[in-house]
């Protein structure tokens, strides 16, 4: 279960990294070029869409690499990308898979049968 949420938090990870990157630059592009009626305009969450197009991305890829040694610490970054993107960007075409494989990834990194390993953080 460790090496599957690995694998899928970093499918999700680089999933969320493009729609960061779309998301922010969309945001950016509407703050200086202006918006379009009924077009592109600029959405009522700004600040937590880039806080999420940054944070989350980092968060599902520094889970996926945690997951299959400190399950754990894995599995609340991976639960806190996809809740984070959850309340950024809710759930549509473009943040479904994202979520999702996040959210999935940290359900099977924290159930992960067998303990983490005694050892010291530091």
């Amino acid at each position: 279960m460790r090496n599957a949420a690995a694998a899928l938090g970093l499918i999700g990870g680089l999933l969320a990294l493009v729609m960061g990157l779309v998301s922010f630059g969309y945001t950016e592009a509407i703050y200086r070029w202006g918006e379009l009626p009924n077009f592109a305009e600029m959405p009522a969450k700004v600040d937590e869409i880039r806080a999420m197009s940054v944070l989350a991305p980092l968060l599902a890829i520094a889970g996926a690499a945690m997951a299959p040694t400190r399950a754990l610490w894995g599995g609340i970054a991976l639960a806190l990308a996809s809740g984070g993107m959850y309340w950024a960007f809710g759930i549509g075409f473009f943040s479904i898979f994202p979520v999702t494989m996040c959210g999935l990834a940290a359900i099977l990194a924290l159930a992960a049968g067998r303990p983490d390993e005694p050892k010291r953080h530091f």
